[in-house]
């Protein structure tokens, strides 16, 4: 069921990857920065396949996830220094995104300074879209680009080695998948759902 869903979007990935190669992850990635959900969850495992099947190179593809990751951090990041609060404040519910989400993450960057956006760059879902806030909260440039590069290449070789392993067990991962498919879109349409109503609600 929800691979009958998925798998189009998963193979297009995988063909982008295996036709493109290393550009392909980076441009690939470089979406999933851009405030784009293309989910490197799909993105940097489909790479590790590859590499364990002797077509890519573990640390390449590593470094072109990372690169890319900063390369599309690069317009959303500005689109929140020059956008700003009034931005968000206009515009924020179409990104799912909240006054007190801004505060909230103020209170990040207070508590830890510029640390957080290393640290949001390893969480999923929450990397796609720091850039945005970082831009807003008027980060420094240059440590932001340091920290979303290092998280990131961290987040790669992270998913990359996951990538690998699900190549050395691939027959096992896909019964389990197509076995739990139903439990499995429950599950995330309901924590979607929790999402949505949490930030539409008004406070």
């Amino acid at each position: 069921m929800i691979h009958e869903m998925l798998d189009p979007i998963l193979n297009a990935i995988k063909d982008g990857v295996a036709s493109w190669g290393y550009v392909g992850v980076m441009v690939m990635m470089a979406i999933e920065s851009a405030n784009i959900p293309l989910p490197s969850e799909a993105i940097m495992p489909t790479a590790g396949i590859l590499v364990q099947q002797g077509k890519m190179n573990i640390h390449l593809a590593a470094l072109a996830g990372a690169i890319g990751c900063v390369l599309g951090s690069i317009p959303s990041y500005f689109l929140g220094l020059y956008g700003g609060r009034p931005f968000l404040e206009k515009y924020g519910r179409y990104l799912l995104l909240r006054p007190k989400d801004l505060e909230y993450a103020d209170s990040w960057v207070d508590r830890f300074g510029d640390i957080t956006f290393f640290i949001c760059r390893m969480l999923p879902v929450v990397r796609t879209f720091i850039s945005f806030p970082a831009g807003v909260l008027k980060a420094h440039f240059g440590m932001f680009l340091a920290f979303t590069f290092i998280g990131s290449l961290i987040w790669c070789y992270f998913l990359t080695w996951v990538g690998i392993k699900f190549g050395e067990n691939m027959e096992m991962f896909t019964g389990l998948w197509h076995k739990f498919d139903l439990a499995i879109v429950l599950f995330v349409v309901a924590g979607f759902g929790y999402y949505l109503y949490r930030h539409l609600k008004h406070d």
